[in-house]
């Protein structure tokens, strides 16, 4: 008898954002910037229950439109710019669990500002823990520039730049040897779709372990949206990649 695991697809758009006033409800080609990953994430063949955590009922509404459950709002306590996010999803687990006696054998964490990750890419992820690969996943794409590449600005009395890495200033005009940058290895970031077991969260407070898995796709085509920036740049893509294919 297979018994079927219970996966819980989690997606958090607080109110507050400041980078880009609503960025989580702002209109991207022909929905709403949350309404994208929560349509990749009821086609996944993994994902059993999809809930949005939100402070807003607006945002609630919005969310319901698009087939996901919002069961409460979020406390106005967790959804500061300062608030951390394991913080709101361990307080969703404990209402889950209190009310409805629901706890999930998987967690999978999704962000709305990543519009165009593919389901495809999210069940694979999740595959890697139902093969018992590891306990925690990440889906990751290769950094356009290496980390010692990063500056930063300290003030000693006066302003001055400096390695973000090493905090030297003279190492601000040195270049970064192509042959070191090769052996130090390559530079990853995360493409913001995490999961794990349940006993990962609450072993390490955290939804990844010190053994985490990944799944490496490629960054070509993909945003991850903060300011009007970047939201420009997502429109680019959907007209790109998106409008264009409905239209053929």
């Amino acid at each position: 008898m297979i018994i079927q695991k219970k996966i819980l697809g989690i997606v958090g758009i607080r109110s507050g954002s400041t980078g880009l006033k609503n960025k989580n409800i702002k209109i991207l080609g022909d929905k709403p910037l949350v309404g994208w990953i929560l349509s990749a994430a009821k086609k996944s063949k993994y994902i059993n229950r999809l809930i949005v955590s939100t402070d807003s009922k607006k945002y609630k509404k919005i969310a319901e439109e698009h087939k996901a459950e919002v069961p409460f709002l979020r406390s106005k306590k967790l959804s500061k710019n300062s608030s951390d996010e394991i913080d709101f999803i361990k307080d969703l687990l404990k209402n889950l669990k209190e009310k409805e006696n629901y706890s999930p054998d998987i967690v999978v964490r999704m962000l709305a500002t990543v519009p165009f990750q593919k389901t495809k890419d999210i069940d694979n992820l999740i595959k890697l823990i139902l093969q018992n690969r590891y306990n925690s996943s990440v889906i990751i794409a290769k950094a356009k520039q290496h980390p010692k590449k990063a500056l930063k600005i300290v003030e000693k009395g006066k302003k001055y730049l400096v390695s973000y890495i090493t905090g030297q200033g003279t190492d601000v005009g040195k270049k970064l040897n192509r042959q070191k940058y090769i052996n130090d290895g390559q530079a990853y970031f995360r493409s913001n779709v995490i999961a794990c077991k349940i006993e990962v969260i609450e072993k390490f407070n955290s939804l990844t372990s010190n053994k985490t898995g990944y799944l490496l796709v490629k960054n070509n085509d993909t945003v991850d949206i903060d300011n009007i920036d970047d939201f420009k740049y997502a429109q680019f893509l959907y007209q790109k990649n998106y409008k264009i294919k409905k239209k053929s």
